[in-house]
């Protein structure tokens, strides 16, 4: 298969990272989750829309109990003029990063590392106190396997995790957390490794994921791993 396009990762994150509701409204998919994660709480443009469209998404939004939020992909800046205008801000400039995973996939030191399902209460503290709560972990359980969860050591003490879903042919990676003691000890990396390793031996040719452009550390880390740049794209919410 080719490799990864912008297009192809916004059907993986979908396939990965699932809202509790996903309607078909008008030209839109509408997203409901209460686990407070823009990938599933985001309207999307499916097919041609006018302006007044736009309400169609808003109020089945706030009848669901969520502020309206639009995720805009590439190529589509029609819509993210007209969210502007209607005083929508940017919220969350993300990138995505593709590799094969057999680039990714290497040794990592047995004690490091450990593949998990379901995940551990340690993990659901590490990531807690990273901003990942339940309602992120719900939507984790909710995905299709194969998936999984990795729990990162340091000196035998539990310092990380992250999980790692597959769609199609590829594998992508989100929450990724190291606790704040055990940062700039590359467990960050041996996740990644130890997750391209998980990927690789379910089958997927390629490991993919997204972080905000604002997380400098977490873009140099996927740069620094041979991860190519695929595309980006950000969210337009509407102030209280």
């Amino acid at each position: 298969m080719s490799f990864p396009t912008a297009k192809k990762l916004y059907a993986v994150i979908d396939g990965t990272w699932p809202a509790a509701v996903k309607q078909a409204l008008g030209p839109w998919t509408v997203r409901l989750d209460d686990s407070n994660s823009s990938r599933v709480n985001a309207a999307t443009a499916e097919l041609p829309y006018k302006d007044d469209d736009i309400k169609i998404a808003e109020d089945a939004m706030i009848d669901g109990g969520q502020r309206p939020l639009f995720m805009i992909r590439e190529g589509e800046e029609k819509l993210d003029e007209m969210l502007a205008v209607r005083g929508y801000v940017i919220k969350d400039p993300v990138n995505m990063y593709a590799a094969e995973t057999d680039k990714i996939a290497g040794d990592v030191d047995v004690e490091r590392t450990m593949e998990v399902w379901p995940p551990l209460a340690i993990q659901a503290e590490i990531w807690a106190a990273g901003g990942v709560g339940p309602g992120r972990i719900a939507v984790m359980d909710r995905a299709r396997f194969p998936k999984a969860t990795v729990l990162g050591r340091v000196d035998e003490n539990p310092a990380g995790s992250v999980y790692v879903a597959i769609a199609a042919d590829c594998a992508m990676i989100h929450a990724l957390e190291v606790a704040a003691a055990h940062r700039r000890m590359g467990l960050a990396r041996d996740l990644t490794r130890a997750a391209a390793n998980w990927a690789q031996a379910q089958g997927a040719t390629y490991l993919t994921l997204v972080t905000t452009r604002e997380n400098e550390g977490a873009n140099v880390l996927y740069t620094s791993l041979g991860m190519t740049h695929v595309g980006q794209y950000h969210y337009r919410i509407l102030p209280e």
